[in-house]
């Protein structure tokens, strides 16, 4: 049986697993571990600063032994988390990854300009959705309501904060996913946009 908790963000083996969990997710929901020659960088640019940052709003689900097989990260202010990154989190990554310093054209040299120019959200976005989330679950995680409950987790910890609305990103051809957050209520936060959406709370 699954449970829900709040993510040790301060111990460095719940940090690997979590590390690990958004590899073996992060290819549309598959595994992108033969994806990258530094496995690192995927959660560097997706889920360390979350950990680091906003550690109240991270959560797991936990199998039997305690051992997380999925978590559920945000922040409640997508620009201040911005900013914040500028300052505390993107700096050190920019040292160690200099623009060129992985192989043109591969996904790690895609991520590695994520790192120095990381953008940011439309303004149309972010007044109506302030908040963002990244939620991943690894296969045995995965059914039995386990999504619906991690983001709910979560929706509750926003609201307590007072935030009204969030914003995710989603790939296109993870129809799964895209069918899943949508019967949860969200919808594509822009007119023109199938891979950016949103949700009141």
């Amino acid at each position: 049986m699954t449970t829900i908790r709040s993510a040790r963000t301060t111990d460095a083996d719940e940090v690997a697993r979590l590390y690990d969990i958004c590899v073996r997710t992060g290819a549309a929901g598959g595994d992108a571990t033969d994806l990258y020659a530094n496995p690192r960088l995927l959660p560097e640019v997706y889920l360390g600063a979350y950990l680091a940052l906003e550690p109240g709003l991270a959560f797991v689900l936990a199998d039997d032994d305690d051992r997380p097989v999925g978590y559920v990260v945000g922040t409640t202010d997508t620009r201040a988390f911005a900013e914040r990154c500028e300052r505390e989190w993107w700096p050190a990554l920019r040292e160690q990854h200099p623009l060129g310093s992985a192989e043109q054209g591969t996904p790690d040299a895609k991520l590695v300009e994520l790192i120095h120019t990381p953008g940011l959200m439309p303004d149309a976005v972010v007044d109506r959705f302030p908040a963002h989330l990244h939620v991943d679950l690894l296969p045995e995680g995965q059914g039995g309501g386990n999504g619906r409950r991690m983001l709910e987790t979560l929706f509750d910890a926003l609201r307590a904060r007072g935030v009204s609305g969030l914003h995710l990103g989603v790939d296109t051809t993870n129809t799964r996913a895209v069918g899943f957050y949508e019967h949860l209520g969200f919808r594509p936060a822009l007119p023109d946009s199938d891979w950016l959406y949103g949700i009141d709370l």
